[in-house]
């Protein structure tokens, strides 16, 4: 009953170039994050001009942000020896919540010289579109074949061939439809100009996200040894801040 999972990370080649579906996805992120931006800036009537400037921020937060999270929250020790390694990030190694680190950062740094932005206001709209963007860089994910989950036990699940004979738990997949349902429902909740309180919206994203995250935890096999023995792993322990700061934003008025 179990389904197999044997696909190349790998797309295609040309030459020594390779195009991985990770990459591929993570771009589609990108440009699907920029169409978002645009539609919701016009939804307000606001100037779309700086969006390229924007995008680029958002992009080197991101990415950097990312790299620097899973270096010092998976792998502190071996980072710390060898920091030249930091910057092989195309050895892979990338942790969501360093990359919403970097997102806030890059976009207090954007709206700190463009004000009529506005921070909240703008995180509102990246909730939307870090939504969207999740459930592809997930898919990146599967297609990799990490980020995978414990043995079910049974003979129901997903097996992952680069990994062992074992039925897994996809949690990539998990994570994936969660987030695909939080887009729909924040995306909705924005057409309907439901919230006129900034910062809804993006408490709604970080509860409902990182909620899922949380719970899903459970499911997935530790990114690093020194979990093994912990109650709680890193990816739960770094999602309980987002989920007060969320409940945070969802109370106050």
């Amino acid at each position: 009953m179990a389904i197999t999972w044997d696909f190349s990370p790998t797309l295609f080649t040309i030459g020594s170039i390779e195009i991985r579906w990770y990459g591929l996805l993570f771009s589609i992120a990108f440009y699907t994050s920029y169409a978002l931006m645009k539609y919701m800036l016009k939804l307000e009537n606001k100037p779309t001009n700086k969006l390229d400037t924007f995008s680029i921020y958002l992009i080197l937060g991101t990415v950097i942000g990312a790299r620097l999270g899973h270096c010092f929250f998976y792998e502190p020790q071996y980072y710390l020896q060898n920091p030249v390694e930091i910057f092989a990030i195309w050895k892979g190694g990338l942790a969501s919540h360093g990359g919403m680190l970097g997102v806030l950062l890059a976009t207090w740094l954007f709206t700190k010289r463009n004000t009529e932005y506005g921070y909240i206001g703008t995180l509102d709209k990246l909730s939307v579109i870090s939504a969207s963007s999740a459930v592809l860089i997930r898919l990146g994910n599967l297609f990799n074949s990490e980020i995978y989950g414990k043995p079910t036990g049974s003979d129901f699940g997903v097996i992952f061939t680069a990994v062992d004979e074992l039925p897994r738990h996809p949690t990539q997949i998990y994570e994936a439809f969660s987030y695909l349902l939080i887009f729909i429902v924040l995306l909705f909740l924005t057409k309907r100009k439901v919230f006129e309180t900034p910062g809804k919206y993006l408490g709604l994203f970080l509860v409902s996200t990182f909620s899922a995250r949380f719970f899903i935890e459970y499911f997935k096999v530790n990114q690093s040894l020194f979990e093994n023995g912990m109650m709680l792993n890193m990816g739960q322990i770094l999602s309980i801040i987002p989920i007060l700061f969320g409940c945070y934003f969802l109370l106050r008025k």
